[in-house]
Formats: structure tokens, sequence, C-alpha cells
């Protein structure tokens, strides 16, 4: 009986753990449209985050403007403008200006005004401006 019961709370405990985990579905770009601090970056979502200072700001016309600044590099300030969509509920962005090639980026977390993405190679942790 005892194991039975510790069977039922595996399950259960695992499906918990992977629903925790699910991708959220954007409907659009409405819950993205905006400015956004990208504050770190991971290889993995409980990997060590590495600080950067780039904002990103989604707008409604499919453009995302990206702005980073670099405190100890020649270019104290970077603007790239790069082509977004939201697709199947997924971010499709270009992976580099002036190429059509893209990359998709799931939103694994959303809060209030906090946002972790999932894009190819790395986790994003973004929070609203």
């Amino acid at each position: 009986m005892i194991k039975k019961y510790i069977k039922i709370l595996t399950v259960l405990g695992s499906f918990i753990a992977f629903s925790a985990q699910a991708d959220i579905l954007l409907k659009d770009n409405t819950e993205l449209l905006g400015r956004w601090n990208l504050y770190a970056e991971a290889a993995k979502i409980d990997g060590e985050k590495k600080a950067v200072k780039v904002e990103w700001d989604f707008k409604d016309n499919g453009v995302l403007q990206t702005t980073s600044t670099d405190s100890v590099g020649r270019t104290k300030e970077m603007k790239i403008a790069i082509k977004y969509a939201v697709e199947n509920g997924e971010i499709k962005k270009q992976t580099k200006p002036g190429q059509e090639k893209y990359e998709s980026c799931k939103v694994v977390e959303k809060a209030a005004d906090n946002m972790t993405l999932k894009c190819t190679f790395l986790f994003y942790f973004l929070t609203k401006i």
C-alpha cells in the first residue's frame, strides 16, 4: 500500500515539475510591446547568469530595436534594428540584420514585468521598463 502511494506521489511530482516548465504561448505581440531591460543571459535556465546591458524595444510594426551599452569598449552604445514576429505562440527574430535567417524564442516564464526567453542557444532574462 505504501509503495502505491509513493508511486502516485512520484508521478504527481514529475507532472507538476513538467508543467512548471511548460512554455507560455503568446497570442500576438501585444504582450511584448514596449521597452524591456535584458539584464542577463545564461546557457541553462538555472545556470550561471552573465550580466548584460541591453534594451529591447518591441515595436508594433515588427521591428525589435536593440540598444546595447558597453561601458569598457570603444563604442559606448550600439543600436541595431531587427525584424521579429509572433508565430505559433513563439517569437521569431532575425539573427542578423539584413539576413532573412530567424531563430525561435519561447517564453518559459512570464510574470507581471518579468520574462524569461529560451532562444536557440541562450536563455534571456528581461524586465519591463
